[in-house]
């Protein structure tokens, strides 16, 4: 049963426009991503949006269209080619022909969009992504706690101690943006978790996107435990870096707002961009889709790398009809794809590590498998991808991996209390850590790694995980649906990415 129509709601959408450069001008990201890590050279922001921005006659049609709805253009900015238009609901459903109902539980209802967008003709060709009349909330947090709640996880440091991360290197001159979608962290509990560790809490910035801020909810079971995760995990294993965390709504329009804000913020100049957040590839629209690889291209042009955790649900993702489906934002072959292993340690010694899978027990598994929206990026070429659910050659995921398993967790600081924390949102924070690692010692940003990566695999770069399964694929030697590449070993894949 369809919801209450919203008549006269005001609304504020998000319109993406095109790049303003002209055809072929673009850099091509194939080989920006095959040139080594020390002979690359990046746009910066203000270059960027100079060579590559929003057109000023794409600026004023949207103008026009506004004027022509009754509504009115908030904000216009052409590095990040987004417009921010304001106007009546009804009036803008008409204009992009579909209907806006209300939907989901009274106490918190929310906007739904019926129907897709169609462009009216004075847009085609201008605007790419139109964003904001659905609200339905599209990401979840890909994180596990232990069942047990008297478990002790593994302190942070000596994760990264097993994976031989280069001692002598903090992260320092890096920034790593996180990129949050409900909850928030208090200053206490940063406090209370580094000083354990004898390590001073980092520089943070937290950064509003569409009027979301940092706003904790008390609730230890709640979305703090995301962003307190990523903070500490991050934080502890690169204390020199800066980290920026960009709150947003948990909508599309809030998630392209805050992947676009990150890429393109001059202010505080993310190098590295971590997402612990996402849904099912199939969830999203295509216009989210283009959005999140077209802002990743920018990023790679301009020295920054994306990552993005590959869910907790296994081989299906959580898809409710237990077909095999992989998670975005780490489907997209421009965002290095982070999955989960069970990680065993004797001190700082690794004894065992193999795919994380608890799902007979119901406490999830590392997400994994091949897209069908992505098709089969030129680096994985070789990595032996076996064919999508719809028998396409498509894009595999993930790309690496690193410890998830709740079992096998981190010990942090969550709304007051200490907490024994795993998930891929663990490993997509260690590995931008170690990301921003590898940029101090580079002397630049390391951006958009990928290519990179498959290419130094053959030299022992990865710790191969071989043994076990996530319900839909199973592990073995090379690249594999459940833990890519493999966990790293991170000063083989320095010295391999410095030569």
């Amino acid at each position: 049963m369809r919801g209450r129509p919203v008549e006269h709601e005001e609304v504020e959408l998000t319109l993406l426009l095109r790049r303003g450069s002209a055809p072929g001008a673009f850099p091509d990201i194939s080989a920006l991503g095959a040139t080594p890590a020390l002979a690359r050279r990046y746009l910066d922001r203000p270059g960027f949006g100079a060579a590559h921005g929003a057109r000023p006659e794409d600026l004023e049609c949207v103008r026009d269209f506004a004027d022509a709805v009754g509504g009115e253009v908030l904000e216009a900015d052409a590095g990040r080619r987004a417009v921010r238009l304001a106007g009546r609901a009804a009036d803008l459903a008409t204009a992009f022909g579909v209907i806006v109902e209300r939907a989901g539980d009274p106490r918190a209802p929310f906007r739904r969009q019926a129907g897709q967008i169609r462009l009216p003709s004075e847009l085609v060709g201008a605007v790419v992504g139109v964003f904001g009349l659905d609200e339905s909330p599209r990401l979840r947090p890909h994180l596990r706690r232990n069942a047990d709640p008297a478990a002790v996880g593994y302190a942070v440091p000596s994760v990264g101690e097993a994976y031989g991360f280069p001692a002598a290197l903090t992260g320092a001159g890096e920034t790593i943006g996180i990129l949050e979608f409900g909850g928030g962290y208090r200053p206490a509990d940063l406090e209370r978790f580094f000083s354990g560790l004898g390590l001073a809490v980092p520089a943070i910035t937290a950064v509003s996107v569409d009027g979301a801020a940092n706003a904790p909810t008390g609730d230890p079971n709640g979305p703090d435990a995301e962003v307190e995760l990523d903070l500490e995990v991050a934080g502890a294993l690169a204390p020199g870096a800066r980290l920026v965390v960009y709150f947003a709504p948990n909508t599309e329009q809030g998630f392209v707002d805050a992947v676009t804000t990150a890429v393109h913020d001059a202010t505080n100049r993310p190098s590295l961009l971590s997402i612990s957040w996402g849904g099912p590839e199939q969830s999203w629209s295509a216009a989210a889709r283009v959005a999140l690889e077209t802002a990743a291209q920018d990023g790679a042009v301009q020295g920054v790398g994306l990552l993005a955790a590959s869910g907790d649900q296994g081989a299906a993702d959580g898809e409710a009809t237990g077909a095999l489906a992989v998670d975005f934002p780490a489907s997209s072959p421009y965002v290095l794809g982070c999955g989960g292993t069970r990680l065993v340690l004797e001190g700082t010694t690794i004894a065992s590590e193999v795919v994380w899978n608890d799902l007979a027990a119901g406490e999830g598994a590392t997400g994994g498998g091949v897209s069908v929206d992505f098709p089969l990026p030129s680096y994985q070429a070789g990595a032996g991808v076996p064919v999508s659910p719809d028998g396409q050659p498509g894009r595999g995921v993930p790309d690496v991996a690193a410890d998830a398993d709740p079992e096998t967790g981190y010990a942090v600081v969550v709304d007051g209390a200490a907490a024994d924390i795993g998930g891929t949102s663990a490993a997509t924070p260690l590995w931008a850590a170690l990301l921003a690692r590898f940029g101090e010692a580079l002397g630049r940003p390391i951006g958009y790694v990928n290519p990179l990566l498959y290419a130094t695999a053959a030299r022992a770069t990865f710790r191969p995980i071989t043994a076990g399964g996530n319900g839909g694929y199973a592990a073995g030697p090379g690249w594999n649906a459940c833990c890519g590449l493999g966990s790293p070993q991170a000063t083989k894949l320095l010295a391999a990415l410095q030569g």
